[in-house]
């Protein structure tokens, strides 16, 4: 779709969805589990702001500390407003919560491989469905839209959280979101174009900038 199309659009929003830096802990399923950022993570998370630079108006977060603490910190010295949603959140493991990574290969390496595989159709051990993770993620998209419409986002989220919303507006379906990689401190880029009687056109920028990071 040309750009001379988009300029009958009545305005755009535009988002950038930042996930996280490395965290405190090693490697482990942290899922909702509230971790802080290692201090290398919280400073590639800054190399990738400066980096953009985009004219952001408003700071929207997951409460989990790890996304939260950096968008109090881009919110302040920015002088940005800051709101947090708990749709964002990241997925719950359910038993899987907190466990290491390596050591669950060794012992549940089947049911890993099954998740791995299909996680729309194996869910972990009391564990959140991720066909309700795709609900409220997908809420808080539309919330996004209608509060901040017309505005520059900055979203501070998750792994889990970035793959399904990215699948949805793709079209991708849930069992194939183990194909997008999203790293950590990467930042993809959204624009909404809104027109008047008819649906939004959503437009994929960038997906998984890393810029220079260390």
């Amino acid at each position: 779709m040309s750009n001379n199309v988009h300029e009958q659009a009545e305005c755009s929003t535009h988002i950038s969805l930042l996930r996280h830096g490395e965290c405190e802990g090693g490697h482990i399923f942290r899922g909702s589990t509230d971790v802080a950022l290692s201090s290398q993570g919280f400073d590639n998370m800054l190399a990738r702001c400066e980096a953009h630079d985009w004219p952001w108006q408003h700071v929207l977060s997951s409460p989990l500390q790890r996304c939260k603490r950096f968008a109090e910190h881009v919110a302040q010295d920015k002088s940005l407003s800051l709101s947090t949603d708990d749709d964002l959140r990241e997925i719950y493991f359910g038993d899987w919560e907190g466990q290491d990574i390596a050591n669950m290969w060794q012992e549940n390496e089947q049911a890993l491989l099954a998740w791995g595989q299909n996680p729309e159709a194996f869910t972990p051990p009391n564990g959140e469905l991720l066909s309700d993770v795709a609900i409220r993620v997908n809420n808080a998209f539309a919330q996004m839209l209608q509060i901040h419409r017309g505005q520059q986002l900055l979203v501070l989220a998750h792994g889990g959280v970035i793959r399904v919303l990215l699948a949805h507006i793709l079209g991708m379906p849930l069992s194939q979101i183990g194909r997008i990689d999203i790293p950590y401190a990467s930042l993809s880029q959204l624009a909404i174009y809104h027109y008047p009687g008819r649906e939004d056109v959503i437009k994929l920028l960038n997906l998984n900038s890393l810029g220079s990071v260390k």
